[in-house]
């Protein structure tokens, strides 16, 4: 393997060539005299080259030592910038977080975390990236992501769960159904009902299977909706039922005419919003500061009644 100068060695040039002496230049590095001697000559024998002319009681430069004095500067002073950008970005949740979110929560609950991010982190860059739940995952685990908010998560053993809140999730049912009259639907009355979903990937998709599984309902997988709006508009127009969570609810259901919102008895309503990274990343402590960020913006959600308002 080809010599490089260590640090130090670099160090000891430095003062010589700002001394010219070496003991002078050796107190100035807070070491003893033969200690700098010896590093310095190991230096001049590696390089090839001498660096200093000793004579008559005299130190100078050489004209090798000239041209690389300022080369010497310039890597201690690159070195110093990697120590300075590595503890301004620990200072600052590691400078840049690369976020995925859900876009069945990412677009109703970002503008509350975003705000207290920015005034507790000015100077933290955030790539967003907003996908669906399963594909978020995957680029988590191949490190394109380093941590997500997501609805539930998938066991794998190689992942770190957070929760952030808990989000209830209601049935949207057209003002002209028969269901309409009633302030709570038990689960069986929804025996025989079409129920409408977002595709595969979503976390919803997986909850509207339960809950047609457990009422006997008529999972529609033929009308499958590609957001959340394109679900509510389809339920509006009566060509099913669907579930919509909390955060949704609260943004953009006060628009909506044609939908009432019930609770389910008889099963569970609810899902879990998650902050996630990898197992045994070195930035744990950057996510959980993120962690206790976005429990704060929930927070600042239920300050104003929006829902989720039950954060971990």
């Amino acid at each position: 393997m080809h010599f490089r100068p260590s640090p130090r060695q670099l160090d000891y040039f430095i003062a010589l060539a700002e001394t010219l002496h070496f003991g002078k230049a050796a107190e100035k590095c807070n070491v003893s005299q033969p200690t700098l001697s010896s590093q310095f000559k190991l230096l001049e024998e590696s390089l090839g080259c001498g660096l200093l002319e000793r004579g008559g009681g005299e130190i100078s430069l050489t004209a090798a030592g000239e041209r690389l004095l300022p080369l010497a500067r310039q890597a201690l002073e690159s070195l110093d910038e990697i120590v300075a950008v590595a503890q301004a970005g620990r200072a600052n949740l590691g400078g840049l977080i690369r976020l995925g979110v859900s876009p069945t929560f990412g677009p109703y609950f970002m503008p509350y975390l975003l705000p207290i991010l920015k005034d507790s982190f000015p100077d933290l860059e955030l790539y967003i990236r907003e996908d669906r739940p399963n594909l978020l995952e995957e680029g988590l685990a191949a490190g394109a992501l380093d941590c997500i908010i997501t609805p539930d998560v998938t066991p794998t053993g190689q992942l770190t769960e957070r929760v952030i809140c808990h989000e209830s999730v209601s049935l949207a049912v057209p003002r002209a159904h028969p269901l309409s009259g009633l302030d709570v639907v038990p689960v069986s009355l929804l025996k025989g009902e079409k129920l409408l979903s977002l595709g595969q990937g979503f976390r919803l998709h997986n909850d509207v299977q339960v809950l047609a599984r457990a009422a006997g309902a008529d999972f529609l997988q033929d009308y499958e909706g590609t957001s959340l709006d394109a679900l509510r508009q389809m339920a509006s127009i009566g060509m099913g039922l669907a579930l919509f969570p909390a955060a949704y609810i609260a943004s953009e259901f006060p628009k909506e005419q044609n939908l009432l919102l019930k609770p389910v008895e008889g099963i569970t309503m609810q899902r879990v919003m998650y902050l996630v990274w990898r197992n045994g990343s070195s930035r744990a402590a950057h996510y959980e500061k993120l962690l206790s960020l976005a429990q704060e913006a929930v927070m600042s959600m239920a300050a104003e009644g929006v829902e989720p308002a039950n954060a971990a």
